[in-house]
């Protein structure tokens, strides 16, 4: 009578755990339908604050490549404003470095370029391209480069950080930028460069962080930021909520994102990887085969978050060198991330003052938490992805 007993009551325990379960999986159905995505317009957010949810930027937090980045890792830790990743304070509250970095054949590898929060390529005289890397993190880096001659547009660039201009030298037309007031740049200071014997002049110039820093100290330039660029550059979603852009009918896919056309050297393109949920570069120089963009210092490949390409007036000023007109309003380019890409139309009004892009509405785009690869092209240029 007792077995009796004992299986009647197990039998009613196992239809009830069986409901159970079928009850939950109904509501984890509900609930994903109701995530739809929207097209409201999203509002600035502090990199100190909450960032946008998936009502404002079309994000899941169910997304498969997310992360929980909803605490700091460590106590006191707060949000960068370059990438928006958690960082300790007294790094948030240092100027960042914007270095020259050339990218013909002959200047590979570079250094440490994969250390860079925002990474900027852009044309410059004989098809070549250039790079500033925008550095937050710099102070103990031990070698930055190699270190190039710097470009006017560049040096507009670097402004909207409030950085450090490093560079070795550049045309006479560059001190268009460096005579303004409150611009601050190092040009071969030697106690913050060094020349290698590995690699031939000019391509052996590289910086130290410590190097930097000290002169920066000497000449009483301030490491803290002073006021004079926008705190909030950038807008951003948090990784744990990403902007997957599923809120534009208009996205397309973009697996690839290739700018053969563009620069017709280097020949550089990216790849879409799912599983990190970043684009990787690629590059096909002059006289080699493509390959991944490896980083000398430690062997890493390029990769980005985000990649913003950015369509500019660029003028032959003779002999091969360019001008481009970085303050406009009447420009667009395109914005990927997560696999995927949108049109959008960008805006810089003064020196200090950040560019901004904007989606089809009218609203200014969310990024996503982490690094950001911007890719100025000639205005009618044309680049594909898929």
């Amino acid at each position: 009578m007792k077995r009796i007993k004992f299986l009647l009551l197990t039998a009613i325990c196992v239809i009830f755990l069986a409901a159970c379960g079928k009850e939950n999986e109904e509501t984890k159905g509900s609930m994903a339908e109701d995530l739809v995505p929207s097209t409201a317009a999203t509002e600035p957010s502090s990199a100190d604050e909450s960032t946008p949810g998936s009502e404002d930027t079309g994000s899941s937090s169910e997304n498969a490549g997310s992360v929980d980045d909803s605490t700091p890792p460590q106590e006191g830790m707060v949000r960068s404003r370059l990438t928006n990743e958690w960082v300790d304070p007294e790094v948030a509250n240092t100027r960042p470095i914007a270095v020259m970095t050339p990218n013909e054949s002959s200047a590979i590898p570079q250094y440490n370029l994969s250390q860079a929060s925002i990474l900027y390529e852009a044309p410059v005289e004989g098809g070549m391209t250039r790079m500033l890397a925008v550095y937050e993190d710099w102070e103990k880096l031990d070698k930055i480069g190699n270190v190039r001659s710097l470009r006017t547009y560049f040096g507009y660039l670097a402004l909207e950080w409030d950085a450090f201009i490093v560079h070795v030298g550049g045309p006479y037309y560059v001190d268009e930028v460096l005579n303004k007031t409150d611009v601050q740049d190092l040009d071969e200071d030697h106690t913050a460069f060094f020349r290698s014997s590995d690699r031939k002049a000019p391509h052996n110039c590289y910086a130290t962080g410590s190097g930097i820093k000290q002169v920066v100290e000497s000449r009483k330039l301030g490491l803290a930021y002073r006021g004079l660029a926008d705190e909030h550059h950038y807008q951003f979603a948090s990784a744990s909520e990403p902007n997957t852009l599923d809120q534009y009918s208009s996205a397309v896919s973009a697996g690839k994102i290739d700018l053969s056309n563009c620069y017709k050297l280097t020949r550089c393109y990216f790849e879409y990887n799912e599983e990190d949920g970043l684009y990787y570069r690629y590059q096909h120089l002059s006289g080699s085969s493509d390959g991944p963009h490896i980083d000398g210092a430690n062997g890493e490949q390029l990769s980005f978050k985000n990649v913003i390409v950015q369509n500019m007036y660029f003028e032959d000023l003779g002999d091969g060198y360019l001008a481009a007109q970085n303050h406009d309003t009447t420009r667009d380019g395109w914005f990927f991330t997560e696999g995927k890409g949108i049109h959008v139309t960008w805006k810089k009004t003064t020196d200090f003052g950040a560019t901004r892009y904007y989606d089809d509405n009218g609203n200014e785009i969310t990024l996503n938490t982490g690094k950001t690869m911007v890719l100025l092209i000639k205005d009618g240029s044309s680049f594909s992805y898929e």
